[in-house]
C-alpha cells in the first residue's frame, strides 16, 4: 500500500506539530498568565522557551517537506552520481601523473655554439 498523504513522515510531522503546540501554549501562558511566585515573574522565561520551540519546529517541518519530495528512479539517476571513495580518489590522481611523467618525452639538454 503506497504511503501518501499525511501518512508518508509521521514521526516528523508529529515533532512539528508536537513543538508548535508546546511552544505556542508557553507564548500565550508567558504573555497572558500571571506567573509571579516568590516575587519572581517567570512569564519572560516562557516566552523565551515558547519562541525556541516553535523555531526548533521548523526542523520537523522541513523533515517532513523533504520526506514528502517525490523522485522517481529516472529522474534520481540524473542528479545522483555517488563519488568515488577516497582512496580510489588518490590512487587515480597518483596514476595520472605517473602517466603523464612516463608519456613525456625527456627534456633535452642542447648545446650551443656559445658554451663550446
Amino acid at each position: 500500500m503506497p504511503r501518501t498523504g499525511l501518512r508518508r513522515c509521521p514521526l516528523a510531522l508529529w515533532l512539528a506539530l508536537g513543538l508548535d503546540g508546546v511552544g505556542l501554549a508557553c507564548l500565550l501562558a508567558g504573555l497572558f498568565g500571571d506567573l509571579r511566585r516568590r516575587g519572581r515573574d517567570y512569564g519572560d522565561m516562557l516566552v523565551y522557551t515558547g519562541a525556541i520551540a516553535v523555531l526548533a519546529s521548523l526542523l520537523g517541518w522541513v523533515l517532513w517537506y523533504a520526506g514528502n519530495i517525490e523522485l522517481g528512479p529516472a529522474e534520481l539517476g540524473l542528479d545522483y552520481r555517488p563519488s568515488p571513495p577516497p582512496l580510489e580518489r588518490l590512487v587515480r590522481k597518483i596514476s595520472r601523473r605517473i602517466s603523464l611523467r612516463l608519456a613525456r618525452p625527456p627534456p633535452r639538454h642542447e648545446t650551443t655554439a656559445e658554451q663550446d
